[in-house]
């Protein structure tokens, strides 16, 4: 059975370890012993933050997946809220089992408990699957989404 809780500094090696097993990951994750402080520092941020959570989903003991839910007020919409999901992995051994859509399913319960209108997420276009994997939860490609590296 799959559960889910906030992370722990404990847990963030193994987070890591997850966001670079894959092709892009690699690219830009450094999983490293010990940890780069940047990791540190951004754990603790978000985890000072209440808009902000680390969630990891647990077989047992073991973190099998995580994703990162942020909280966002607006002026648009009335002054609506929105959750975004980012950081959305699955250990490449469970891949396939429906660890992915629980956590997905996990953000949207926890964005309509706190009162969004709107959950959002991006994916690099690279990864055909993952955005397969979202259409068939429902979300929809309905805006073009632009970034700028700083």
């Amino acid at each position: 059975m799959i559960t889910f809780r906030n992370a722990t500094a404990k847990d963030l090696s193994e987070i890591v370890r997850m966001l670079a097993d894959d092709a892009l990951g690699r690219e830009r994750e450094r999983y490293e012993n010990p940890l780069p402080e940047s990791y540190i520092k951004a754990f603790e941020s978000i985890d000072g933050d209440e808009n902000n959570e680390l969630i990891v989903a647990c077989l047992g003991e073991e973190i099998v997946g995580v994703q990162q839910i942020t909280f966002t007020p607006y002026i648009t919409h009335q002054g609506g809220w929105r959750a975004t999901i980012e950081g959305v992995r699955t250990a490449s051994s469970e891949r396939g089992k429906g660890i992915g859509s629980k956590l997905i399913q996990y953000a949207i319960d926890r964005a309509k408990k706190r009162g969004c209108h709107i959950i959002q997420l991006t994916t690099d276009k690279k990864r055909e699957e993952a955005l397969r994997f979202y259409e068939r939860l429902g979300f929809k490609a309905t805006h073009e989404g632009m970034k700028m590296k700083l």
